[in-house]
């Protein structure tokens, strides 16, 4: 019998006020550590951060702690529920940090959508915080939002709904190359859902030399002549669908590499995937209903399938992004998590898998593989060392 998971999670929640506290990482049970801890001891950690700021990485937890910031207006697929409303799901981020990396977080949710409000609070807590993880805010915005703090602020700022899904897909994108034997260079992909994970996986693939990336929405192949679009997507016509394709997701899709969904579900069929190219691959990561059913899209010839869910192979799970990822910067310091950061996190996560061991039904890592997180963050390390955004 299935679990209900909702009620279950209503209870836990219910029982335990929440997921996360604040635990003291000293003793305060007498007027000596009383006196260490706060005052008058604490005043010397003050002076010393007053006379050099760089020693708030010293004498404080900033660099081990991220703010997981958002306003509510796009959670998970509840949409725009509002600050007090997510605070279950960022409380959630904030374990997840903690017990795959070892980071402490805390959530922020912020009632307001206003742009220029976020990026201003946000900027307003960056002494205390080491890295802000953004979360759950809706598209075209959360582009606005990330480009701003990342040029205004010292530290590390990640929209992980955007670059942890790009991350996850490029590595399952890798290792798809090596069980297919074809290049990366050479797939023809498509994307259907064209908003901010949808922009970031594009992005991601067209860094690490994918030769054609085809966004799709409800309409179709996206191009200059449609009405609807944001600028986000406007801003990628230019280096996508290189032959100017159009029609319908169905017909997109004729003859390509890869599909990946991040949209709605029961949008294609088998017939459709066995008019895709000779082994090819579908990411299918609509929640809880994907575009495809797995056991559908096998039917209909792919070689491998993924989804977002945990009860089907080859699980698309930020957890394994981001926790390494802010690992490998915060240990050194960096000051931004840029490309090549993300592009070293795929393939560590890739290549967790050993080449021998790859098939169509493991791809992706499994999400409690131990192993991922130090690869991700030594990974990271090393790209921010070598780009010399570190600090350390």
């Amino acid at each position: 019998m299935s679990k209900d998971y909702a009620q279950l999670a209503l209870k836990m929640h219910e029982e335990n006020k929440g997921k996360i506290s604040v635990v003291s990482k000293v003793k305060v049970e007498n007027r000596d550590e009383l006196a260490v801890a706060y005052t008058p001891g604490v005043a010397r950690p003050c002076q010393e951060i007053h006379k050099n700021k760089d020693d708030v990485y010293r004498y404080t937890s900033k660099g081990n702690i991220v703010a997981v910031v958002s306003d509510g207006s796009a959670v998970l697929g509840l949409g725009n529920i509002g600050a007090e409303a997510s605070i279950p799901v960022m409380e959630g981020k904030a374990i997840l940090f903690k017990e795959f990396a070892n980071v402490d977080s805390f959530p922020i949710c912020l009632k307001t959508n206003d742009v220029d409000e976020i990026v201003n609070t946000v900027k307003l807590m960056e002494p205390v915080f080491g890295g802000i993880n953004l979360e759950d805010i809706s598209s075209p915005r959360c582009f606005e939002i990330e480009s701003r703090l990342k040029k205004e602020m010292d530290i590390p700022v990640f929209h992980d709904d955007q670059h942890g899904t790009a991350i996850v897909v490029a590595s399952a994108i890798i290792n798809y190359s090596k069980l297919s034997g074809k290049n990366i260079e050479d797939l023809e992909i498509v994307i259907n859902g064209p908003g901010a994970a949808g922009l970031a996986i594009g992005k991601i693939l067209l860094s690490m030399k994918v030769k054609n990336v085809i966004f799709c929405n409800e309409y179709g192949a996206i191009n200059e002549e449609m009405d609807n679009l944001n600028w986000a997507q406007k801003d990628m016509l230019d280096i996508t669908n290189i032959r100017n394709e159009r029609g319908t997701l169905k017909e997109v899709i004729k003859g390509k590499d890869v599909f990946i969904g991040v949209s709605a579900p029961n949008l294609l069929d088998r017939e459709d995937i066995k008019t895709m190219a000779d082994k090819s691959m579908v990411l299918a990561m609509a929640n809880p209903i994907p575009e495809i059913m797995p056991d559908e899209a096998k039917a209909g010839g792919a070689l491998v399938v993924g989804t977002g869910r945990s009860d089907f192979p080859n699980q698309v799970n930020n957890v394994l992004a981001f926790p390494g990822v802010f690992r490998g910067a915060l240990d050194v310091r960096a000051s931004d998590i840029n490309e090549e950061m993300k592009i070293a996190a795929a393939y560590a996560i890739a290549n967790t898998i050993g080449k021998e061991e790859i098939s169509s039904e493991n791809i992706i890592p499994d999400p409690f593989n131990k192993d991922v997180t130090n690869n991700v963050a030594n990974a990271v390390k090393k790209a921010a060392i070598k780009t010399k955004v570190n600090r350390i």
